[in-house]
């Protein structure tokens, strides 16, 4: 094969300490009530949703996480040429920071390490926003209009991005593997 298209999700970061979300351990089994949070609806209607989801952001495991031997086998897949697109559904950007090509990553729920406004569409660093929210505030808007942020990610009830899934399904109708 020479044109090798690669589906990932979340167990190939689990080995990194980011937990999935309904394992055995995942983020909802272990709290169902979590749930709302990445349910687009209850995120911008809930001002409590918002907050608790701005601490879980902050205390995520997956802002010190290292890429790990899967992470790192498929760059050696690229570097060997054969790596036509990674396909994720992860949102943590290990894939990138193993050293994988930005070019050939295409993130189908986005990234956690931007944040987004609702309203204007303004995108930053997640850092940006978190930053806010150690120093005080519990839901931080938007600087340039006031309204809401949440991480750059695809939450339930939320459409897919039809550009970004184009990519995906033309990336993978070009693979011989």
């Amino acid at each position: 094969a020479s044109r090798v298209v690669v589906l990932t999700g979340a167990g190939i970061s689990t080995e990194s300490g980011i937990p999935d979300f309904r394992g055995p351990r995942g983020v909802w089994t272990r709290n169902p009530a979590a749930e709302k949070q990445s349910t687009i609806q209850n995120y911008l209607a809930e001002p409590d949703v918002r907050k608790a989801a701005w601490r879980a952001r902050v205390d995520s495991p997956a802002w010190s996480a290292e890429p790990n031997a899967g992470h790192h086998a498929l760059v050696a897949l690229e570097r060997r040429g054969k790596l036509h697109a990674l396909v994720t559904q992860n949102i943590d950007e290990l894939h990138q920071r193993a050293g994988q090509s930005p070019g050939l990553v295409v993130e189908v729920h986005g990234s956690m390490r931007r944040v987004m406004c609702w309203e204007c569409g303004r995108r930053a660093p997640m850092e940006e926003a978190l930053a806010r929210v150690r120093a005080g505030e519990e839901d931080p808007h938007c600087p340039a209009c006031g309204g809401i942020q949440k991480s750059d990610t695809i939450s339930f009830g939320q459409a897919l991005v039809p550009a970004v899934i184009e990519r995906a399904l033309r990336a993978a109708s070009e693979a011989d593997l």
